[in-house]
């Protein structure tokens, strides 16, 4: 992926390489050209990650980036009545959904009232989205209130707000400094709410933070959310000393200048923050637009062929960053021609230019594996996309896991039973008869887990394959396990 605000012509060597393990046949490649940051993520909106929705937190990535896009497109004079039509029919319909999983005290959970209690940080997430979402669908006013009050209530005497409830997302969690790094997240969602720092909450957060600034430097992760926390505060003494440090510290993860083969979603959410740091308050010596610029082009690179990222979170603040930054750095001038050639012969030629910016161009490339040229000139800024997609298997272990997902593929003509059916739609209650599929919490290493369903014939099936079975982290989907099983009566059925 390349994006280059062009003066002088720009040419880059892309090598599409496949990994050792796919399946023969399933490998195909496109590139798309778009002259917009946003229109990857605007195309896709409906199908952002490549992953199932099936509770409170999932749900809302199908709400919140349709907040950044209108928001972006407004203040750039881009908004057509299609996309706000369009967009605010997600709004609504996620909205609606969200409400679904509402406690009667005003909190929300991954699973609604089906689990013990609210989830702190889920909580958050929603309040902030619904606050965001105002002025373009009705949301009533009770339910951000509600919200508030209820994260108020776990508010401890020395400001900081203590994590209650099932919390998958394991970025958010890190021992001792859980309840700080959440309260940092809880504060810039108040701060973007409107609330200011004389509110007695943010007032009460802010010494929370304050106080855990000289132990928590050495986390990155609350390093850099409380960068744009206290960017939004307004400490620009704080802000500083946080960003120069996230800059200069030795084996820094913040990976915006290197390249990484396996990506971790917490880098992403990370190296968003830093950007919502720099963009949301005043210029930096030797952090201005080109700095943000570098940040962008290895954001960009981690998205996935939707627009979006690896999970929900990162997905949500990469987007919020980004749109940000393509507010900040919109021209309406520029024409820029690209052309990708082969050494087998391709010559594929684009145009982009003001009258189609928005739109997304896309064309097969033909040799994969392959030797690729990009060849950009003009003036103005372009998103070339090389993408790849084949099917492989990969098995890894960790520690601990985040939330899992466990996703059975039914053999053709099979079902799953009642008593099964009525097991998994505890994890997900969005699931059919023909599917199986749910969410558990996660897992430790030499802890062994069972799981068993029965499936029944429904119809009869001659030559039945078999079916795969995918375990997989939701937060870190790299890691994950996949095997086939078939029945024992398969080969009998077929005589």
């Amino acid at each position: 992926i390349k994006i280059t605000k062009l003066i002088q012509p720009v040419e880059k060597q892309i090598s599409l390489l496949l990994p050792e393990m796919f399946v023969a046949g399933s490998a195909r490649a496109t590139v798309s050209v778009l002259g917009d940051l946003m229109g990857r993520a605007m195309k896709n909106l409906d199908k952002l990650l490549a992953m199932p929705y099936g509770c409170g937190e999932q749900n809302m990535v199908l709400f919140a980036p349709n907040i950044f896009i209108l928001n972006y497109l407004k203040s750039t004079g881009q908004l057509t009545k299609d996309i706000q039509d369009r967009a605010t029919e997600f709004l609504q319909s996620g909205y609606q959904r969200e409400l679904t999983y509402k406690h009667d005290d005003g909190s929300y959970s991954a699973f609604g009232k089906s689990d013990e209690s609210g989830n702190t940080w889920l909580t958050t997430f929603v309040m902030k989205s619904f606050g965001g979402a105002r002025p373009y669908i009705f949301v009533q006013p009770e339910h951000i209130t509600d919200a508030k009050n209820w994260l108020s209530g776990h508010q401890r005497p020395d400001g900081c707000i203590a994590s209650v409830g099932k919390l998958f997302h394991n970025g958010m969690k890190g021992g001792v400094s859980d309840d700080v790094s959440l309260t940092a997240y809880i504060t810039a969602a108040l701060l973007e709410l409107g609330l200011g720092v004389t509110d007695p909450m943010v007032q009460k957060c802010l010494r929370c933070l304050q106080g855990a600034l000289t132990v928590q430097m050495d986390n990155l992760y609350t390093t850099a959310l409380l960068s744009y926390t206290f960017t939004l505060a307004g400490d620009e003494k704080t802000r500083t000393k946080l960003i120069t440090y996230l800059r200069i510290r030795p084996n820094k993860t913040i990976r915006h200048t290197k390249k990484n083969k396996r990506l971790d979603s917490l880098e992403v959410e990370m190296t968003s923050y830093v950007l919502l740091a720099l963009l949301s308050g005043p210029a930096l010596p030797d952090f201005g637009l080109d700095y943000g610029s570098s940040i962008v082009r290895w954001l960009t690179q981690q998205q996935n062929p939707y627009g979006g990222f690896c999970s929900t979170q990162d997905t949500v603040v990469a987007l919020q960053a980004l749109a940000k930054y393509g507010a900040a750095t919109y021209s309406e001038q520029g024409s820029t021609a690209v052309r990708v050639t082969s050494l087998g012969g391709l010559s594929t030629d684009f145009t982009v230019d003001q009258s189609n910016r928005l739109l997304y161009q896309e064309e097969n490339l033909p040799e994969v594996p392959g030797e690729y040229t990009v060849r950009a000139e003009g003036q103005g800024c372009v998103s070339i996309f090389s993408c790849r997609f084949v099917f492989f298997r990969y098995q890894g272990r960790r520690e601990e896991t985040n939330m899992v997902i466990i996703n059975i593929k039914l053999l053709s003509g099979y079902v799953l039973d009642k008593s099964s059916l009525d097991m998994v739609r505890r994890f997900n209650r969005t699931m059919c008869k023909y599917c199986g599929l749910w969410f558990i919490s996660g897992l430790k290493q030499e802890k062994l887990r069972i799981y068993s369903v029965t499936i029944e014939q429904d119809q009869a099936v001659r030559n039945l394959k078999p079916a795969v079975v995918k375990v997989y982290d939701y937060y870190q989907t790299s890691d994950e396990a996949v095997t086939e099983y078939t029945s024992p009566c398969a080969e009998s059925s077929d005589k």
